[in-house]
């Protein structure tokens, strides 16, 4: 049952950076802006992120969901998640004349490009990422007879390939730092002459916010993280804090805050994954001060100004409304 209570921890501290990351921001504007541009009903594959807010605000505002490219009326528009798709999407989207725009973050972008570049120069591709990720579906599809994916260092060991001195190693870009660094040193143990790109997969937002979440785990009784269940990025949020010791929750709103997570607490911190808008973080802090928290504080880690351009396709509105 949610909350009733009347008294709380008397500390809040927000986690810096937390919430929208560059990646994401640009996919809501760019649906946003498609609808402005074209009118309802836009068609969305998959969530546009892993946020149930996100999706069902846009879902108001006349954007109309579905699973897979096949379900959009042919001639209609049609807008790619920010996780990135196969390039058998893009086929089957210009098979029946959708007008595509593609807003897949330039960051899943990258690790498109690099998975492409090791599978014409012949390596066996090792993937780190969880199964069933829309990102990961998205990647493999680029090359899915060169790509094994992986997850753990269990499987690292069990790993065999049809040349040891032919792979090279990508990654999902929300998973967790510490984690992903065991398997890729792994993975160089038993592969050493293994190859990858010259900059690191994991995305930058992913990496601060785990990297926010940890000063704030050393400070606090209770990290909330602010996500959906879907969301990779929130979920490792959750278990970064949790293995500092600081008990956390993610939780999609202030709604979901139990009465027996506060009992004994006296400093709360609240972080959000990439995909969770602000004003979900705003309504726990009100929720929290209503209680009886007097002292609300930030805890910057690292400073974030990352913003990245729109689609093409929907620029000139975006000129226009200043964006």
């Amino acid at each position: 049952m949610p909350s009733t209570a009347t008294s709380g921890p008397k500390k809040v501290l927000l986690a810096a950076p937390r919430g929208y990351c560059a990646g994401v921001d640009r996919a809501v504007q760019t649906v946003e802006r498609a609808l402005e541009l074209h009118g309802a009903p836009v068609y969305v594959r998959k969530e546009i992120v892993h946020n149930k807010h996100v999706v069902e605000k846009l879902a108001a505002e006349g954007a109309i969901f579905v699973d897979q490219e096949t379900e959009v009326p042919e001639g209609a528009t049609v807008v790619f998640s920010a996780h990135g798709v196969a390039p058998a999407v893009h086929d089957n989207a210009a098979a029946r004349s959708l007008r595509t725009i593609d807003a897949t973050c330039p960051l899943v972008t990258k690790v498109h490009v690099s998975a492409r570049r090791f599978a014409a120069e012949g390596y066996t591709i090792v993937m780190i990422g969880h199964e069933g990720h829309e990102e990961v579906e998205g990647t493999t599809g680029e090359a899915p007879e060169s790509i094994v994916l992986i997850e753990t260092v269990a499987e690292v060991d069990a790993l065999e390939v049809p040349d040891p001195d032919k792979v090279a190693f990508i990654t999902q870009t929300t998973l967790s730092v510490d984690e992903t660094a065991e398997v890729i040193a792994a993975l160089r143990a038993k592969f050493p002459s293994i190859v990858s790109s010259k900059s690191a997969d994991i995305c930058y937002a992913t990496t601060n916010r785990q990297i926010a979440v940890k000063q704030l785990a050393r400070e606090c009784d209770l990290v909330l993280v602010i996500g959906s269940t879907n969301s990779s990025n929130s979920n490792r949020l959750v278990e970064v804090a949790r293995e500092l010791g600081s008990a956390s929750h993610l939780i999609d709103n202030h709604t979901q805050v139990r009465d027996e997570w506060l009992e004994g607490v006296e400093t709360v911190g609240i972080t959000s994954g990439a995909s969770a808008p602000e004003d979900l973080v705003e309504g726990l802090v009100s929720f929290f001060r209503d209680r009886g928290a007097e002292d609300v504080d930030e805890l910057r880690a690292v400073h974030e100004d990352v913003r990245f351009m729109l689609p093409k396709e929907v620029r000139p509105v975006a000129r226009a409304a200043g964006a």
